[in-house]
């Protein structure tokens, strides 16, 4: 909600300062190439979120996101080892990293929901497994930034995906940072 007061705040003062300088048509020729610009970029994104959802699907049914899930277990069991006998909350787990890996964000949030509504148990604070989701789904790495690629495509970049090296850098900092993090905070909180 405070957000919402926010951004209309600073739609307001920019109405009216362009107003005030006299720029109105200005400021509706903008307003309405950027409404355009808006809609555009959802298409592209929905048809980007469209083609790898499908692709997960495609993944789940070939039983490849069981060997995937295979594969990430013995990270997720160190991250999650609470959680490692709770195989419906391991699969949500191993789906939300897979999303992620493929730069889905859209995607991996129902399936970090999912995972986050099997840790809770009915308890109504966050659980250090539930710190650490929150912390791996925000940070997550990206092997393929779909959604940033399509942006940059959709803004005319001729190599949307030249981002590469410097996603995989800053992704897998983030992760090491945040876990890192967590498991000092985990420690210190208990102490």
């Amino acid at each position: 909600m405070t957000m919402t007061w926010i951004w209309s705040g600073m739609v307001l003062v920019s109405v009216v300062c362009g107003l005030a300088l006299g720029r109105g048509p200005e400021v509706a020729e903008a307003a309405m190439e950027g409404a355009g610009a808006a809609v555009q970029l959802a298409i592209s994104l929905a048809g980007m979120t469209c083609l790898w959802t499908g692709v997960m699907e495609v993944m789940k049914r070939a039983g490849l996101a069981e060997k995937l899930a295979r594969l990430l277990a013995p990270i997720l069991g160190r991250l999650f080892p609470t959680e490692v006998r709770d195989q419906a909350v391991m699969d949500s787990l191993s789906a939300n990293v897979s999303a992620n890996l493929l730069g889905l964000g859209n995607a991996a949030t129902p399936l970090g929901i999912q995972a986050a509504r099997g840790m809770a148990r009915g308890s109504r604070t966050a659980s250090d497994a539930m710190c650490m989701l929150v912390v791996c789904n925000t940070a997550s790495i990206q092997l393929i930034p779909t959604t940033v690629a399509t942006v940059r495509a959709s803004a005319g970049a001729a190599t949307p995906f030249d981002i590469l090296p410097a996603v995989w850098l800053a992704s897998g900092l983030s992760v090491l940072a945040g876990i890192g993090a967590c498991l000092l905070l985990r420690r210190v909180w208990r102490d």
